[in-house]
């Protein structure tokens, strides 16, 4: 199955799409189970285990907080991000939760939400376990998931079930690739651009009006949740006490422009601070879209306004079609690696968003299907072997910098692809098949554990 770019690009809340958004979901999608199953209403009490990564940074990426807010019913893109502290005291208060906002059973956090240091459940290092009790102590219903990046989760039953075939054969598409070679393939068949075969795919699924109203609202979000990054202060949540910079920086360069004193890396400089401005509301816990995850969040927004701002003949069409390509490459990815830091790295997260933004750059700015298929790769490459090693398991240093880096490589990108003629000798299916092994090889320390890298070398004080 072709991903869809509205599976890509979610609306929801910070700072983790693996270990907010997934298990959010994984919550409230367990509790729909329950209820369909007709015993909802018989559960006396819920526990919840999480393993792996979601145990080592579970409570510095927000997952103690997902896991409530899920069981309470909400959703990660339906939720006010400014409710969320009064939802989560009530609570924690009342040591009781109202399952689906149905049916209120009681809560413990110290004894019914358990992080399972050091075990790892057997598909994937995200894992988490849902009990349902009756009134007797008696276990009625369990089921577990995987938060497998970007907010995607999976049950075990699906992983077992093989259910990507069924899902595919259940949803076909017109243009179902598995690789770039064969969308580079269908687009010179069909004389389609990448951008064209993507909204084919999506007008399968809904007219092509209402897909591209649904486009431009992902991009309203993201470009609003630039403008609040910019316009806000303080310290970010957590133990680090992060200092927010994007309105600082903002207001640095507004002045120089008002003296005419406009440095020559002035759009080096704006484009970072559109992605630091949503990489520090995702670390707030604000409204993002993820693009892929969160934690890579700041990446095709930071470059799509740099398209907006500073291309001169930059239109709505070019940001449709920017998005659109952007996430046929990061299907792709998806489909033959992953984009979950837990998986692969950080160049599984940050290294796919910069391949999206370069090829949805090169795109807009009217780029042949090689020459987006080339700035896709350029923008993976680069970024080959980069770790996931957040300080304190919180998503801020080095993850909101990195976002910065990864824009300004993906403009970089898109401007080689553009000025050669499409021709390169390694293609973007060699790159994330090389990802997909060095993620394999990488060790677990790594691999968004907090483990290894900066975040032992680095004090958090």
């Amino acid at each position: 199955m072709t991903v869809s770019l509205f599976e890509l690009f979610k609306i929801g809340i910070g700072p983790s799409s693996s270990h907010t958004v997934g298990p959010m979901r994984a919550a409230r999608k367990f509790l729909e189970a329950l209820e369909a199953g007709g015993t909802l209403e018989k559960a006396a009490r819920i526990e919840v285990r999480l393993y792996g990564s979601l145990a080592l940074t579970g409570h510095g990426h927000g997952s103690d907080a997902a896991i409530l807010l899920g069981l309470a019913g909400e959703r990660p893109d339906g939720i006010d991000p400014d409710a969320v502290p009064g939802i989560l005291s009530a609570i924690r208060k009342n040591e009781s939760v109202a399952l689906l906002g149905k049916h209120t059973v009681g809560f413990v956090e110290k004894t019914d939400l358990i992080f399972e240091m050091g075990k790892i459940l057997t598909h994937h290092t995200n894992g988490m376990r849902f009990a349902a009790f009756d009134g007797g102590g008696a276990e009625i219903w369990c089921h577990k998931y995987y938060s497998v990046g970007g907010g995607f989760i999976v049950s075990a039953d699906e992983i077992e079930a093989d259910a990507a075939a069924a899902i595919s054969a259940a949803d076909p598409v017109p243009y179902n690739f598995a690789s770039a070679d064969e969308l580079l393939t269908m687009g010179r068949v069909h004389k389609l651009s990448i951008a064209e075969i993507m909204m084919e795919n999506e007008k399968s699924r809904s007219c092509e009006a209402e897909v591209r109203r649904h486009i431009l609202e992902i991009w309203h979000v993201m470009d609003d949740c630039i403008e609040r990054g910019c316009n806000i202060t303080g310290n970010l949540p957590g133990k680090l006490k992060v200092r927010r910079r994007a309105r600082d920086l903002k207001r640095g360069l507004m002045q120089l422009r008002q003296r005419n004193a406009a440095p020559p890396n002035e759009v080096m400089d704006w484009t970072s601070i559109f992605a630091i401005a949503v990489n520090e509301q995702n670390a707030a816990g604000g409204r993002i879209v993820t693009a892929p995850t969160n934690g890579a969040a700041g990446v095709v927004p930071a470059v799509l306004r740099y398209y907006n701002e500073f291309c001169p003949d930059a239109d709505e069409n070019g940001t449709v079609n920017f998005l659109l390509a952007a996430a046929a490459v990061g299907a792709l990815v998806k489909r033959n690696a992953s984009i979950s830091g837990a998986e692969m790295g950080c160049q599984g997260e940050v290294g796919t968003a910069c391949a999206m933004a370069a090829a949805g750059l090169a795109t807009a700015l009217g780029g042949t299907n090689e020459q987006v298929e080339n700035a896709a790769e350029i923008g993976m490459e680069h970024h080959l072997g980069m770790t996931c090693d957040p300080i304190g398991g919180l998503v801020q240093i080095p993850c909101i910098e990195r976002n910065a880096m990864g824009a300004i490589k993906a403009i970089n990108a898109a401007s080689l692809a553009l000025k050669g003629d499409g021709f390169h000798y390694v293609s973007l299916d060699n790159v994330i098949e090389t990802m997909r092994q060095t993620g394999v090889d990488m060790q677990s320390k790594y691999k968004e554990t907090s483990l290894g890298g900066l975040a032992v070398n680095v004090p958090e004080c």
